[in-house]
């Protein structure tokens, strides 16, 4: 890009554009980096510096930037037509996705109610789990409960549910209540031996089993992000766990709600995170990967049960009142149709496998390393925390910001190294060969080393 054209477009982002998640005063005295292309796994700047996506650009690209699969599959639907509202019309696009989504989520669930992000498939579930309970006669059951350290998106429904307090505290007033629950960490379940997977499910069941006891009467739902809460910092869980609360929820009659918004199509190593529990939610949230990560699109997808208690006489008023301007895209669902293709003519999840195993030889050497622990991974996600002395887990003071700093190296070495407080983690886009990997681990060792000497 020339330069002229460059330092305009730096000074119009600082004057007009406020970022997500960023303290825009620490952009006073220093610029984004503005991306000009991207290609498979990387992605270029301005000046031509090539970068590892190595957070699938904020958790969503699937198959690499740019698939020409992709591409012609938006081509040929933008030359069909573009969006139509879908309530009262229908079409192809969204009517096939939702086929193909029934067919590849976990068992009874068959009917498919779409949006536009993540947190409105969430907003979604919350409301139909509360209407459904209202319909049909349980009209005490209003509450929801969630995790410790979960993220389900920024709308106030969503944050609601939200159990990250940097992000959510402030706006409690605005809030509805919902039951906080601990979450089951497997670095407490490896600190604690070979038993320790078992005892901290069967710690973190025994509150949600006394909650349901004293409360059943009035919950509605639990939401959870299966095996893997990303915002909170990257905390996995044991299947254990999922399977118990399934159980629980099954007992004790409340609906349990799968945010697999970021875990869904792959990420995890499997199709759904679910399928590592063997589990079947009642409600199933998805986004992200549904369109490869290309365009915004959602799903929430339910049991016939949840959904009968809506089919009714007009006149009853028991029709879900929800929609967005942009429901059923058809070029999103377009995009969709078109991922879940290449997932089975490029053999992706098989494919995947050699690059999980990589990751975790790579991680281990990573885990080695002064300043690093509680090394861990589930399919193509893996993260380490960083601390002042690993052994004793004692942190880095926070003025010193080290993940910021390690964001920052990250340019210098061609990564992008998204953090969450001190912990570095990787949301690998499943084009990621072996090498990729090796190639990657060896540059976040220099960039840990350029910060912590």
């Amino acid at each position: 890009m020339e330069e002229t054209i460059k330092q305009e477009l730096l000074r119009k982002d600082r004057s007009y554009v406020w970022h997500p998640f960023t303290q825009m005063k620490d952009y006073d005295d220093r610029d984004h980096v503005l991306i000009e292309r991207a290609e498979g796994i990387y992605i270029y700047d301005a000046d031509g510096r090539r970068f590892y996506d190595t957070v699938s650009s904020w958790w969503c690209n699937l198959h690499g930037h740019g698939h020409p699969r992709i591409k012609e599959a938006i081509r040929q639907q933008l030359d069909r037509f573009d969006h139509i509202m879908f309530s009262g019309l229908t079409h192809a696009p969204g009517i096939e996705l939702a086929e193909q989504l029934v067919s590849i989520t976990p068992a009874g669930l068959n009917k498919v109610f779409y949006s536009d992000n993540g947190s409105t498939a969430v907003e979604v579930a919350i409301k139909m789990s509360f209407q459904y309970w209202q319909q049909i006669g349980r009209a005490s059951k209003t509450k929801f409960a969630f995790l410790d350290g979960s993220y389900h998106g920024d709308t106030l429904g969503a944050v609601s549910v939200g159990g990250v307090q940097l992000y959510h505290s402030l706006f409690k007033p605005l809030l509805f209540h919902a039951h906080r629950m601990p979450a089951p960490d497997l670095r407490q379940a490896r600190a604690a031996g070979p038993e320790g997977e078992r005892e901290v499910a069967e710690t973190a069941l025994a509150q949600v089993r006394e909650l349901f006891e004293r409360e059943a009467d009035t919950l509605a739902g639990f939401i959870v992000e299966p095996m893997l809460q990303g915002a909170g910092g990257m905390i996995m869980t044991p299947a254990a766990y999922l399977q118990g609360l399934r159980e629980l929820c099954t007992a004790y009659g409340v609906h349990l709600i799968a945010d697999e918004v970021a875990t869904g199509f792959g990420r995890t190593g499997k199709m759904f995170a679910c399928e590592h529990a063997g589990v079947s939610p009642d409600i199933i949230c998805l986004s992200k990967g549904l369109t490869a990560g290309i365009m915004p699109l959602s799903a929430t997808l339910c049991t016939d049960d949840i959904y009968d208690a809506f089919y009714d006489d007009y006149a009853t008023q028991k029709t879900f009142f929800h929609g967005h301007s942009f429901t059923g895209n058809p070029v999103a669902c377009a995009v969709a149709l078109a991922s879940l293709r290449l997932f089975e003519e490029e053999c992706t999840l098989e494919r995947a496998q050699d690059t999980i195993a990589a990751l975790a030889e790579a991680l281990g050497d990573i885990a080695r390393l002064p300043h690093v622990a509680d090394a861990r991974q589930l399919g193509l996600v893996a993260a380490f925390d960083l601390y002042e002395d690993a052994e004793r887990r004692r942190p880095f003071p926070p003025e010193r910001r080290i993940g910021a700093a390690m964001y920052e190296a990250g340019f210098e070495e061609g990564l992008i190294l998204r953090p969450l407080g001190d912990t570095l983690y990787y949301w690998l886009p499943l084009c990621a060969t072996p090498d990729d990997i090796r190639d990657i681990a060896a540059r976040t060792k220099r960039v840990l080393r350029r910060v912590l000497g």
